[in-house]
C-alpha cells in the first residue's frame, strides 16, 4: 500500500510538472509579437513644424480650440516624424495594410476605396474595400479628426482584422475618403492605429487592444514597445500584445501609475540637466507617435540653452555635432528612479545632401491652462527606454531598452 501510495505520488507529482510546462509554454504563445518596420529618417521640412503640430494634436483631444485652427498657414505635421508602423489586416479575405501604432490616439482608421480619385493621399495607399469581405457589417456613421487646415474624414465601419496573427472579432473603424495635406500623402504608413484610451476616441469607438483584451485574446492586459534607433538595421523594433518580451531590456521595470485616463498619462517626479533642477513634479505623456520630446516653452529654451543648442527662428535648435561629447546628460526622474539620456541620445542627426545636421530633440509646446502644462515623452525617450502599457493596472513601466549593434 505504501508502494503503490508512492506511484501514486510520484504520477501526481510528474502530472502536475508536465501540467505547469505546458502552462509557461501556453503563455510564451501567447505573447504575440508584431514587427515594425525599419525606422527612417525624419524629414529635416519637419522640424519648423514640429511645435504648432504637437500643440494641435494635444489641443484637439482634448476639444480645445486653438488660435489660427482652420487657417492655412497651420501645417497639418501630425504624423509626419511618425517613425514606427506596421502591418495589420482587416476584412475576409484579408485586406493588407501598414498603419502607424500611436499611444497618443485611440482610433483606427485607413484609407476607404469609395474615397474620390482627386484625394492624392488616398490614392497612393492601400485602400480597404468593404464590398470585398465576406465579414463587413455597415455602420455609416460620419467620422471626423481635425488635422490643422482641414478634417480627415469618412465613415464608421465594422469588419473582422488581424494583428500579429491575433484575429479580432467585429472591429469598428473609419473609413477615410478624404485625407487633408501633404502629410497623408508622403507617409510611408497606409493609416492610423491608436492605442490610448476610449475616453479620447472619437465617436466613442472602442479600441483595437480593449477589443483584444474583452475577447480574451492575450494572456495579460499589456502591450510594450521596443523601438529600434538605429536607422541602419532592418528591424525597426517591435510591439508585443499581452506581455513583455524579456530579450529587448535589461534590469528591472520602474512602475508608475496613470494620472489620467484619456492618454497614457503619468507623473514625472523632476527633470535635471547635468546637476541642474530645470523643474519639479509634472505630468508627462508616453506617445510613440512623435519622434521629439516635448515640454513647456520656457523649461525648454532653458534647456536647449544649457545644452549649448541655438534656437532658429523656424523654432527648431541646433547644436554642433563635434561636442555631443561635451554635453550634459539630461535625467528625468520616475517612481523615485532616474532616467539619464545622454547627448548622443536626445540629439538627432538628420543627413542631407551630403551634410549632416545636428538637432536637439527638445522642443517647446504650449497649451490651453485647461490642459496645464505636459512633458511629451516620444521616441526620444523611448527609444532608450522599453516602455510597457499596462491596461489592467492603469500603469506604464519603464525598463532599459537592450540596443542592437
Amino acid at each position: 500500500t505504501q508502494s503503490t501510495w508512492g506511484h501514486f505520488t510520484f504520477a501526481m507529482k510528474f502530472f502536475a510538472a508536465v501540467a505547469a510546462l505546458l502552462l509557461a509554454s501556453a503563455v510564451a504563445e501567447a505573447l504575440v509579437r508584431v514587427p515594425l518596420f525599419p525606422r527612417h529618417e525624419i524629414p529635416r521640412s519637419f522640424f519648423s513644424n514640429a511645435k504648432r503640430s504637437l500643440e494641435y494634436k494635444y489641443a484637439r483631444n482634448y476639444g480645445v480650440e486653438l488660435d489660427g485652427v482652420g487657417s492655412d498657414n497651420v501645417p497639418i505635421v501630425d504624423y509626419s516624424d511618425a517613425q514606427y508602423y506596421g502591418p495589420i489586416t482587416i476584412g475576409t479575405p484579408p485586406q493588407s495594410f501598414t498603419t502607424c501604432f500611436d499611444t497618443g490616439s485611440s482610433n483606427l482608421w485607413v484609407p476607404s476605396s469609395t474615397c474620390k480619385l482627386t484625394d492624392v493621399a488616398c490614392d497612393l495607399h492601400k485602400k480597404y474595400s468593404h464590398a470585398s469581405s465576406k465579414t463587413y457589417t455597415a455602420n455609416g456613421t460620419s467620422f471626423a479628426i481635425q488635422y490643422g487646415t482641414g478634417s480627415l474624414t469618412g465613415f464608421l465601419s465594422t469588419d473582422d482584422m488581424s494583428i500579429g496573427g491575433l484575429d479580432i472579432s467585429q472591429q469598428t473603424f473609419a473609413e477615410a475618403t478624404n485625407e487633408p495635406g501633404i502629410t497623408f500623402v508622403v507617409a510611408k504608413f497606409d493609416g492610423i492605429l491608436g492605442f490610448a484610451h476610449q475616453s479620447i476616441s472619437v465617436d466613442d469607438v472602442v479600441p483595437v487592444f480593449y477589443n483584444i483584451v474583452a475577447q480574451k485574446l492575450v494572456a495579460e492586459p499589456v502591450f510594450a514597445f521596443w523601438l529600434d534607433r538605429n536607422v541602419n538595421n532592418t528591424n525597426g523594433g517591435e510591439l508585443t500584445l499581452g506581455g513583455v518580451d524579456p530579450s529587448h531590456y535589461s534590469g528591472s521595470f520602474t512602475t508608475v501609475p496613470l494620472t489620467n485616463l484619456t492618454y497614457w498619462e503619468f507623473q514625472i517626479d523632476g527633470m535635471v540637466v547635468g546637476s541642474t533642477s530645470v523643474c519639479g513634479a509634472a505630468a508627462a505623456i508616453a506617445d510613440t507617435g512623435t519622434s521629439l520630446l516635448a515640454m513647456p516653452s520656457a523649461i525648454a529654451t532653458q534647456v536647449n540653452k544649457m545644452i549649448g543648442a541655438i534656437a532658429l527662428p523656424t523654432g527648431e535648435s541646433i547644436v554642433v555635432c563635434s561636442t555631443l561629447s561635451s554635453m550634459p546628460d539630461v535625467t528625468f526622474t520616475i517612481a523615485g528612479v532616474e532616467f539619464v539620456l545622454t547627448p548622443e541620445q536626445y540629439v538627432l542627426q538628420i543627413s542631407s545632401g551630403g551634410k549632416t545636421e545636428c538637432l536637439s530633440g527638445f522642443i517647446g509646446i504650449d497649451l490651453p491652462p485647461q490642459i496645464g502644462p505636459l512633458f511629451i515623452l516620444g521616441d526620444v525617450f523611448l527609444g532608450v527606454y522599453y516602455t510597457k502599457f499596462d491596461l489592467g493596472n492603469e500603469a506604464v513601466a519603464f525598463a532599459t531598452a537592450v540596443s542592437t549593434a
